[in-house]
């Protein structure tokens, strides 16, 4: 069976289940397993984003224009 068969059967297979603790089940396991892209970046990265978030919070903030700026 390929891939889009068996996606088609399990699509086919929810669809007619009216028993919601399956329902609740199939749709908690999907959540689980669906990938946070904050797992995916490296502690570096993830220290970077929560120092700008810290930054943004205390009100540091720079202009579009003075990005462009320095970064050109």
């Amino acid at each position: 069976m390929d891939i889009q068969t068996t996606k088609l059967e399990l699509l086919r297979i929810i669809l007619e289940n009216e028993n919601a603790e399956f329902i609740q089940r199939v749709s908690d396991f999907v959540k689980k397993e669906k990938n946070d892209f904050w797992d995916e970046l490296s502690l570096s990265e993830q220290e970077e984003i929560k120092k700008g978030i810290q930054d943004l919070d205390k009100g540091k903030r720079v202009s579009y224009e003075s990005f462009l700026n320095k970064i050109s």
